[in-house]
């Protein structure tokens, strides 16, 4: 199986509206520079804090006039409240936390939204998620080609979009309607595939495509660090004899100007230029 190994620099979909500003009694005059905050979910696999990092500093370079910092919900540090105060003593009166979350389920729907009315810091914007962007299929696309498939592969090649999982219907329907969405750009078959929750699994689907008489099969991971459930997905990719396993989407340009879109479309005045 040829399988990418780039480590942490190697989840159309309607995406969800931002969220709206919370006002604070202690936050800062709009007279100060607005500010750019990256919300990882967190991992005790500290390659998570370093894809998440290494994104934070991708966009640092490409935007130098705008203040970029990273969080995270749980396990690595600084915590959201931490990096919003961070932000408030560096002069930032205003920021957008934007959840590098592909689906809309609980972390982006409950969890952030409470952590961001409690904490203290500028007055903050949450941004919608990472899902239902052509640049995070596109991001998809770019670890399939480094993982050695070409244009002329896709025809007889069928990929399993495998993602983490979910309880919330929502987040299990927009990773099908990416998976259908990847499809138009040409493989042969496109399925989704989820380690937890809802069936069926990723070695499930490879077998299923084989079955089916797919020539080649590869797993593409639809998360954005490694981690447990990643190496879940390659194990499984593993054991079903997958042809190709591509890398998780990490900080791939595409996710650097998703995320940089995603913060304009919630009201972050950036410098101008490119995504």
């Amino acid at each position: 199986m040829r399988r990418a190994d780039r480590g942490f620099t190697v989840t159309a979909v309607r995406a969800a509206p931002a969220g709206p500003a919370v006002r604070r009694t202690h936050a800062g005059t709009d007279t100060g520079s607005p500010a750019l905050l990256l919300v990882g979910h967190g991992s005790r696999d500290r390659r998570h804090a370093e894809t998440v990092r290494a994104l934070t500093g991708r966009i640092r370079r490409s935007h130098p006039g705008l203040h970029v910092a990273a969080a995270f919900l749980d396990f690595d540090t600084p915590d959201v409240p931490g990096a919003l105060e961070a932000l408030r003593r560096d002069g930032a009166a205003r920021a957008v936390a934007v959840p590098l979350l592909l689906t809309r389920a609980y972390h982006a729907k409950t969890d952030l939204p409470a952590v961001l009315a409690d904490a203290p810091g500028p007055r903050v914007r949450q941004a919608a998620v990472l899902g239902g962007s052509p640049l995070l299929l596109a991001a998809v696309e770019r670890r399939l080609r480094e993982a050695g498939l070409s244009a002329a592969d896709r025809l007889t090649t069928g990929v399993v979009l495998a993602a983490a999982g979910s309880t919330d219907p929502e987040a299990i329907e927009s990773v099908g309607a990416a998976a259908r969405a990847l499809r138009r750009s040409g493989w042969c078959a496109v399925r989704p595939a989820f380690v937890t929750g809802p069936r069926p699994r990723p070695a499930e689907v490879v077998r299923d495509l084989r079955a089916r008489g797919v020539r080649r099969v590869a797993v593409a991971p639809y998360v954005l660090a490694p981690g447990l459930l990643p190496d879940r997905i390659a194990a499984e990719a593993e054991a079903a004899r997958a042809d190709v396993l591509s890398a998780p989407l990490g900080a791939a340009p595409e996710i650097a100007r998703l995320v940089v879109r995603r913060a304009r479309e919630a009201g972050l005045l950036t410098p101008a230029g490119s995504d």
